[in-house]
């Protein structure tokens, strides 16, 4: 199976992305999730295989969420904890 999509970047999240299929209009996606995701920039064209790796998705998902919603949501990572390593010695262990 091969799945073209249109990938956006939020300009509101950083790290957060939308594919859409090539063919679907941004108007046609419910209204709370552009709501959500804020002005859509196009970041990309891709071909969508089984065989394609994405960097923080699985394809299969990817696809799937596709197929049944008509988009997947890619969110973005969680903020690293750099605070959790820092040592302190006053607070229990």
């Amino acid at each position: 199976m091969k799945l073209i999509v249109d990938i956006y970047r939020s300009a509101k999240k950083e790290g957060m992305y939308l594919y859409v299929p090539r063919n679907k209009a941004l108007d046609e996606l419910p209204e709370p999730l552009m709501k959500q995701f804020g002005r859509a920039d196009h970041s990309m064209v891709l071909v969508l295989t089984p065989e394609k790796k994405l960097a923080r998705a699985s394809v299969e998902k990817v696809i799937e969420s596709i197929e049944n919603q008509g988009f997947y949501l890619q969110m973005p990572p969680p903020p690293e904890s750099y605070m959790n390593e820092i040592p302190n010695d006053k607070m229990p262990r």
